[in-house]
């Protein structure tokens, strides 16, 4: 694990902030989901991956999703069902 020599308080609430620079460099923008895993005494942040709720596609640039009620479909998908 490679050390950013950045130091964060946690606040009365539990929270911190994500330097703008480690946001940036791993595209994790307002409203995006992370995981949060634990791994011995670490805490592991991932961006969360988008899926198809159809498919279970993961969302890249060439097919991004599309909301239907909130909910996440793949071009692919869409695709199909406009044709049923």
């Amino acid at each position: 694990m490679k050390g950013t020599g950045i130091f964060r308080r946690i606040d009365s609430l539990g929270r911190f902030v994500l330097p703008k620079e480690m946001r940036k460099t791993l595209n994790i923008n307002q409203d995006d989901y992370l995981q949060i895993f634990l791994e011995g005494d670490s805490i592991i942040l991932r961006k969360s991956q988008q899926k198809c709720i159809i498919c279970d596609a993961e969302e890249t640039i060439q097919e991004p999703f599309r909301e239907f009620h909130g909910k996440k479909i793949c071009k692919n998908c869409l695709e199909i069902l406009k044709n049923l």
